[in-house]
């Protein structure tokens, strides 16, 4: 695909209203926050299609070959045990690359799932790219930022952006959690740009 066919399909989508959409929603666990030197323990994933969150399409896929899972015992609750259950990177990128070409990606802080994803799949020799990227912390940065407000320290996390819209306390740090937290997230977030038509793409991005 050219860069002039790249270009109309982006600005074809940024039209697009939330629930008219396609995405993915997907989160990582990681053993660090540097895509050069940490690892992915897990990647979580599910798909938010015409505004409603399919349940039965939400994926959490370990990887086997994690060489030093640091602190994710504590954190996340994976251990050595877990990962013998799980599948090799390229097998979960594979299964993440064939939705992504379709669909639009969307993360909580996509700078830091994103970057290890992209890395990855380039590591890996596989091209892939979504249609577009939406960042639910970046959404929310940007409409406090809008209403004058001063971003406090743990603002922008998770819970605390749910916390702003009502929803419910979630179990955190398990990739599938807090996958199915940012898509609830979004649509929240949609709600409050659009109102009962939902907003535009292009309003989130």
């Amino acid at each position: 695909m050219n860069w002039f066919t790249r270009l109309r399909n982006w600005h074809t989508y940024r039209q697009l209203r939330l629930t008219e959409a396609n995405m993915v929603v997907l989160d990582l666990e990681l053993t660090g926050l540097d895509p050069k030197r940490d690892e992915i323990v897990s990647a979580a994933w599910v798909e938010i299609r015409q505004g409603r969150i399919i349940l039965n399409s939400a994926r959490h896929v370990l990887n086997k070959e994690v060489h030093q899972l640091g602190q994710s015992p504590v954190i996340h609750g994976v251990d050595e045990q877990a990962l013998q259950r799980g599948e090799t990177l390229y097998a979960l990128l594979q299964q993440l690359s064939n939705l992504l070409e379709r669909r639009i990606l969307v993360c909580h802080n996509a700078l830091l799932d994103w970057g290890f994803i992209k890395r990855a799949f380039v590591y890996h020799g596989i091209e892939t790219r979504p249609k577009l990227l939406l960042d639910t912390m970046q959404i929310e940065r940007n409409r406090l930022l809008r209403q004058g407000q001063t971003l406090a320290a743990d603002c922008l996390t998770l819970s605390a952006c749910r916390q702003r819209y009502g929803l419910p306390l979630a179990s955190e740090h398990h990739a599938l959690s807090d996958a199915l937290s940012t898509a609830e997230l979004l649509l929240a977030q949609n709600s409050q740009f659009g109102g009962a038509q939902g907003a535009l793409v292009r309003q989130l991005t």
